[in-house]
């Protein structure tokens, strides 16, 4: 992934983890008061309701303004203009939050004229489960009122946080969500470092190999033209075998560096008109030794009456090559490889068809992946990289060419190109 990409990634996860936290903790603190203002409401509607029923019981009238004031956040005194009967005042209060589904613990206490004291009432709780932590008995006078009595919420903090459940439980997903995307961000940078790191040891790798491997093709080539060494069948047997493998190993060398160009897009297209027909019979010709010694045949089948394609030569030709070499490599019989082009809706397609091995269905969308092989247990009568078909994917992808798979286990594969 390119150094853009991942701080673009960054920037706007960023922005949009800090927006989302911005909205969240306004939507909560919109809704932690909006939730205040309802229980204040109900809590002013069932005072009123318990005053006006002591009102009527001691046939008195009630006072027209400032019935009830909130002295605090969970402090309310209640002006009654008469005197008041605990048990009846505890009976009320009870009912009307009761009723108005207000189902909070409370205390009270009510006001005596005489000692000008408050007289503590009662602690009612409508659940047996335990507070631990809860202040009760301070209700202070409220000098402005005569005959009152005052009630006070200890949990009320407790109760609106309870009733903001559905918002709790959003808060929760989203932090959880964004602890998600901060971890995928950290693997994914640290796959990029990782990543980096794998690319440029493989590129000074390959690099490093290019200097023992151009010395060897200079050795097998001098011992090659010796006389001793061609007229001792021995020696000239282990001769080609170091230059074969050579170049096989220069081949490999040359297709990761390749790869590696086209990862950092460092790579470009060398363009020019070809002769795809050309191009194919030149890479026949190339191979005749390779696929005579598995006793093979290519028929070819050459029909497209335009054959001209506007390509890089060099990558062409590697594609063209690579398909026929896998062809060989991968066949347990005698390769018997067909190839074909043909005109189909104002495209040019060649195809490279084998008898070979085939691949599995739940393997051929992989099988273009960098590094991948086809599973086949301890046995590895195939050597490569897993390069070859994912420099092909990458080359097409490049020319803005598609390109096709169809293989049958057991039974061959048919890999077109249309152009």
């Amino acid at each position: 992934m390119q150094d853009a990409i991942v701080k673009r990634v960054f920037v706007f996860g960023a922005i949009a983890i800090i927006g989302i936290i911005i909205i969240q903790v306004y939507w909560g603190l919109n809704t932690y008061q909006q939730k205040e203002s309802e229980f204040h409401q109900t809590v002013h509607i069932a005072l009123n309701r318990v005053a006006k029923n002591i009102a009527q019981s001691q046939n008195s009238q009630l006072p027209i303004n400032n019935l009830v004031k909130k002295v605090s956040s969970n402090y309310y005194v209640v002006n009654t203009n008469s005197i008041i009967n605990a048990n009846e005042l505890e009976f009320y209060l009870q009912k009307e939050f009761y009723d108005l589904n207000l189902h909070i613990d409370f205390e009270y206490a009510i006001h005596d004229c005489d000692t000008n004291e408050m007289l503590y009432g009662n602690f009612c709780k409508f659940e047996d489960d335990q507070i631990d932590n809860l202040q009760l008995g301070n209700l202070p006078k409220y000098d402005e009122f005569i005959y009152y009595f005052g009630v006070k919420f200890p949990s009320r903090s407790a109760y609106v946080m309870a009733s903001m459940t559905s918002a709790l439980l959003l808060l929760g997903v989203l932090l959880t969500t964004i602890i998600f995307f901060v971890y995928a961000l950290y693997v994914i940078l640290s796959q990029k470092r990782l990543s980096e790191m794998q690319k440029d040891f493989i590129n000074n790798m390959t690099h490093e190999f290019k200097t023992p491997i151009s010395t060897i093709k200079i050795s097998s080539d001098v011992f090659l033209k010796e006389d001793k060494i061609r007229q001792d069948e021995r020696l000239n047997k282990y001769a080609l075998i170091i230059k074969e493998q050579n170049e096989r190993l220069n081949s490999q060398v040359e297709k990761v560096l390749q790869i590696a160009k086209l990862e950092q897009e460092s790579f470009k297209l060398h363009k020019e008109p070809l002769n795809l027909h050309n191009v194919v019979n030149n890479i026949i010709a190339s191979m005749e030794v390779k696929l005579s010694k598995k006793q093979g045949q290519i028929i070819t089948a050459l029909e497209a009456q335009n054959p001209q394609v506007n390509a890089d030569k060099f990558h062409l030709s590697n594609i063209i090559q690579n398909l026929i070499d896998n062809a060989i490599k991968y066949c347990n019989s005698e390769p018997d490889i067909h190839i074909s082009t043909q005109e189909v809706d104002g495209k040019l397609s060649v195809t490279v068809k084998d008898n070979g091995i085939g691949i599995k269905k739940e393997y051929q969308n992989k099988v273009f992946e960098k590094f991948f092989r086809v599973p086949t247990g301890n046995v590895h009568n195939v050597k490569g990289f897993g390069l070859g078909l994912f420099y092909i994917k990458n080359i097409c992808d490049a020319h803005g060419w598609k390109i096709q798979l169809d293989s049958e286990h057991n039974k061959g594969t048919q890999i077109s190109i249309d152009i």
